[in-house]
């Protein structure tokens, strides 16, 4: 396993001189060798040059270039073989099936945007063509493409140090998009990021690209990442993680002499609604299915269920009845970092000891870093009293909140911040009330899902991995699937500029073979 310790500013390996980061592994807490002596600012300084300095040229790679560098870093993740896997399980504690699981997910991640630069929908092009003869005045000839914002900062996420790292989601779509990517990888796994990073270096030299195309950076405090943020040369920023972590990003991208977008995922309870006449039928095993939902990953996931609406009744007390059954057999799991259990630890122990809130029920007891589920129940009346209660715990823990009636489940949503999703469990006999819910749902939630649970992403083209505030510091757009290119892309429009000079997505010949808009309609 050849982990050096070492950024990766362009095509050159630095071994840093800031003070050192070490991994530690997540079951034990023992440090894990090398140490990783973080970047300078003078290697950041160096990282950004290079990046501006690649973006014309790989700005305008051919669509196939480009597609087929996207291929190449997919085939160099899975040329890593089994050390990767086996890093990544003792820096994170996760398991085995579950990293080559997330490693399969990076690499379709990949191939999924070569297949939209191949496609070129994306670059949305349209062309009014030049009318002359209109009266009173004519129209010239007006064409448009989307263009690469500029060089992109993309901070590495703990809870999937694959598929939101080095070569995760936001760095395929910037890529993808024509923009020159730097990471700062996360503290959690800087092993498992040098050896993706390797990766993605080797494709920028075997696909003959310009060095400044990718770097990645180490960091053990602060000053890489906020100085990523304010350097003029990065024009995005790609984040995964807390609420705090993502305003402070976006504060300093605000404070720019020229702002700049910050694309942050945060902070999400997903709630999760359960219908009458759904709960009359299958109370008991929606609750089963739920724990299983809650306990994944030790709960440490964006989507995990922390919040539970639902009528009182017996069809509730069969759903909490299941539930019970279900976390008095889940066993603790271990935690993706000392800090991250500190904090679990810290938000449970809110919960059991508030006035409001009863614990029904917690999971086998663990020891060193394992998270104990826990599930916890107060009425709809406290809930909106307390916006405490409304916070994130990130974990295996979620909170049930008795409501009187559907009145109170509209209130409480009505209260409730931006969210990731929105699960609703129902019956036929729900259709109607689910229906008058909906409206509110859309204005709360990315994502609204029947009978099931938030924590499986499907990375396709329909899919959002969004929501408002906080669940992301801009609900218009999406951090997974297809459409997550759009946040690093911008239209420029070309007015009555000779066919020579115009780039091929929109020469009259249409060399690209795009499907285009052309005076409004699409067409080949």
């Amino acid at each position: 396993m050849d982990i050096r310790g070492e950024n990766l500013i362009g095509a050159t390996p630095v071994r840093g001189s800031a003070a050192p980061l070490h991994a530690v592994a997540a079951a034990t807490g023992e440090r894990l060798e090398p140490g990783f002596p973080g970047a300078t600012l003078a290697d950041l300084d160096r990282a950004c040059a290079l990046a501006a300095a690649a973006l014309p040229a790989y700005r305008d790679t051919a669509p196939e270039a480009r597609a087929a560098f996207l291929e190449a870093i997919a085939a160099g993740i899975l040329d890593i073989g089994d050390d990767l896997i086996v890093r990544c399980m003792a820096e994170t504690g996760l398991p085995r099936a579950r990293l080559e699981g997330e490693r399969a997910r990076t690499v379709g991640q990949l191939r999924l945007f070569a297949g939209v630069v191949r496609d070129g929908g994306h670059l949305e092009a349209r062309i009014d063509p030049a009318q002359p003869e209109r009266t009173p005045l004519p129209r010239p000839d007006l064409r448009l493409r989307m263009v690469a914002l500029g060089p992109v900062a993309v901070f590495g996420a703990s809870n999937f140090p694959l598929a939101f790292s080095v070569a995760g989601g936001d760095t395929a779509a910037a890529l993808a998009a024509g923009c020159p990517v730097i990471v700062k990888a996360h503290s959690a796994h800087p092993g498992t990021s040098e050896l993706v990073g390797r990766a993605v270096q080797r494709a920028v030299r075997e696909c003959g690209l310009p060095e400044g195309t990718f770097s990645l950076l180490f960091d053990s405090g602060r000053d890489v990442g906020q100085g990523l943020v304010a350097d003029p040369r990065i024009a995005a920023v790609g984040f995964t993680g807390s609420r705090g972590g993502g305003t402070a990003l976006m504060r300093i991208a605000a404070s720019r002499s020229v702002p700049i977008p910050v694309y942050a995922e945060m902070s999400s309870i997903n709630p999760v609604i359960l219908f009458p006449a759904a709960l009359d039928a299958r109370g008991e095993a929606i609750g089963r299915a739920f724990v299983a939902a809650l306990t994944l990953g030790a709960g440490q996931f964006c989507t995990n269920p922390g919040l539970i609406l639902a009528v009182e009744g017996p069809g509730l007390d069969r759903f909490v009845a299941g539930a019970r059954a279900a976390l008095a057999e889940a066993p603790a799991a271990t935690m993706l970092t000392p800090g991250i259990h500190r904090a679990y630890g810290a938000g449970v122990a809110a919960l059991a000891g508030h006035p409001a809130v009863e614990t029904l029920a917690e999971g086998k007891a663990g020891d060193g870093l394992q998270g104990r589920a826990a599930l916890f129940a107060t009425s709809a009346a406290s809930f909106l009293a307390d916006p405490h209660l409304g916070e994130e715990v990130f974990g295996a823990a979620s909170l049930v909140v008795r409501c009187r009636d559907a009145g109170e489940i509209a209130a409480v949503v009505a209260r409730l911040e931006g969210q990731l999703t929105a699960a609703l469990h129902i019956a036929e006999a729900d259709h109607e009330a689910a229906r008058e819910l909906l409206p509110a749902l859309e204005a709360k939630v990315g994502r609204i899902l029947v009978n099931g649970f938030g924590t499986g992403v499907e990375v396709g083209h329909a899919m959002v991995h969004g929501g408002p505030f906080p669940a992301t510091s801009d609900g218009r757009s999406t951090s997974v699937g297809s459409l997550a290119i759009a946040r690093f892309l911008r239209p420029v429009s070309y007015q009555d500029l000779p066919d020579a000079l115009l780039p091929d997505a929109l020469k009259q010949a249409n060399p690209l073979g795009l499907v285009r808009r052309i005076d409004g309609v699409l067409r080949a």
